[in-house]
């Protein structure tokens, strides 16, 4: 008998099982525009025409980085998908966009069945969250690419915004309202400084932490802000919105700011979960750079102006985040940054 394929390591039988595992999840995520079902070779989305005068595609791309060796490690894959999404939608909503579709790309040595449905089941419960459809996605199987074991992801979302209603912050201004909306624990950045920090200092992911492990800490999924911001741009206007991501407030608010515009920040407002004072002392990480690698509390930022204060909060609350005001702009006669007070 001749050389087949799965005797090069691509098992073709495995992913055909995957896709039929996963044809109930993917239909759980399912919107009236979609047109295509799962396994052609594109997805096909009808843009609701009536709904836009000048509709405006909004699209990004992201992974969850080295977060996925921790998931890796505790053999934990349920959760992850959820932050490939919320690292996609988080920065689409920002600019007033409601999320429309999503596509996974999915990538290992040797398939799993079994672990990449616990993956892209996560993948469509983070879609669920934001209101998006999952199409479509790519399950490459590449014998030699990674160890046993491993695999790595990337994730796609496309969303749409009213041309007129797109948010750029250029219309901030002195004394509009800093307001954070509070994170569930690191989200997926920083996660290189948390590995090296434990491979340095002997910790275990088993480990107490709080009543939970510390592996299971770490792992808390992204929130994902899109349905509570899509309520509140309904409601009144938003000046400017910030993914607080890779860089944190520090490298973040800056992108949205104005010219000769300075927020300042109080970082007494709000409580740091745990975990960031873990990562502090543990590792002996300076104040500013904390401030610079992680979101340290505060995932989302709205800015509005003060009357807008107590609806932002109310939005917030129904669905089960918390916020405040943690800061001011100011005006500054140098390059727009950020104070921290």
């Amino acid at each position: 008998m001749g050389l087949t394929y799965k005797d090069s390591g691509v098992d073709i039988d495995a992913g055909n099982a995957l896709v039929t595992r996963i044809k109930q999840a993917v239909k759980s995520t399912h919107r009236d525009e979609v047109l295509s079902d799962l396994g052609g070779f594109g997805g096909l989305f009808e843009l609701a025409s009536h709904k836009y005068k000048q509709p405006v595609l909004v699209s990004g791309t992201d992974g969850v980085g080295t977060k996925l060796k921790l998931a890796q490690q505790m053999n934990e894959h349920s959760s992850i998908g959820i932050d490939l999404v919320a690292m996609c939608v988080n920065d689409v909503i920002v600019q007033g966009a409601e999320p429309l579709f999503f596509l996974d790309y999915f990538a290992t040595g040797k398939l799993d069945v079994d672990v990449s449905e616990d993956v892209i089941t996560g993948i469509a419960h983070g879609c669920r969250l934001a209101g998006a459809a999952l199409i479509g996605g790519e399950t490459a199987e590449m014998p030699g690419m990674y160890n046993d074991g491993e695999y790595d992801l990337a994730g796609f979302c496309v969303a749409v915004a009213e041309k007129s209603d797109i948010i750029t912050g250029q219309g901030i201004q002195q004394d509009d309202l800093i307001i954070g909306l509070h994170s569930s624990g690191i989200h997926a950045n920083g996660f290189s400084l948390v590995n090296k920090l434990l491979a340095e200092n002997n910790s275990t992911l088993t480990q107490d932490f709080n009543g939970t492990s510390l592996g299971a800490t770490l792992l808390t999924p992204t929130t994902i802000y899109a349905k509570p911001v899509l309520q509140m741009l309904s409601a009144f206007p938003i000046k400017g919105l910030c993914h607080v991501t890779g860089g944190g407030i520090t490298e973040n608010l800056p992108r949205i700011l104005p010219a000769n515009i300075r927020a300042d920040i109080n970082t007494h407002a709000w409580q740091r979960l745990p975990i960031f004072d873990w990562i502090q002392t543990q590792g002996n990480v300076a104040e500013q750079e904390m401030l610079r690698v992680f979101n340290c509390g505060i995932g989302m930022i709205i800015v509005v102006t003060a009357e807008h204060q107590t609806a932002v909060e109310q939005i917030a609350k129904t669905h089960n985040i918390a916020s405040n005001v943690i800061g001011k702009m100011s005006t500054t006669d140098a390059t727009s940054h950020v104070n921290y007070l």
